[in-house]
């Protein structure tokens, strides 16, 4: 999985390429832990994601809950595929999600 930053001021986005999964979920943990300090929107884009797994959706719940605190959290360019896995798992009553 790639992932590539954009910091603007107070706010993140942060793009995902590729696979969120048991392999790479750490990965973006990581990232999110050392970027959060002062971000006050966070932006998730999954414009190139094609595939998010319970792993992935463990690390997406843990941003929601620390943006709760500190701001919000925005879930951007979801494909048909991992829209289905947010349905299917309740993630769409939890995120707010833009297309």
């Amino acid at each position: 999985m790639t992932i590539n930053k954009i910091k603007n001021d107070n706010e993140l986005t942060v793009l995902l390429e590729g696979r969120l999964d048991t392999t790479t979920a750490p990965e973006l943990e990581t990232e999110l832990r050392q970027n959060m300090e002062g971000i006050e929107c966070l932006i998730l884009d999954m414009e190139e994601l094609v595939y998010l797994s319970s792993a992935g959706l463990r690390v997406i719940l843990g941003a929601q809950k620390q943006m709760n605190k500190q701001g919000k959290l925005l879930v951007r360019h979801v494909n048909d595929t991992i829209m289905e896995v947010f349905e299917v798992t309740g993630f769409t009553d939890i995120l707010t999600i833009e297309n």
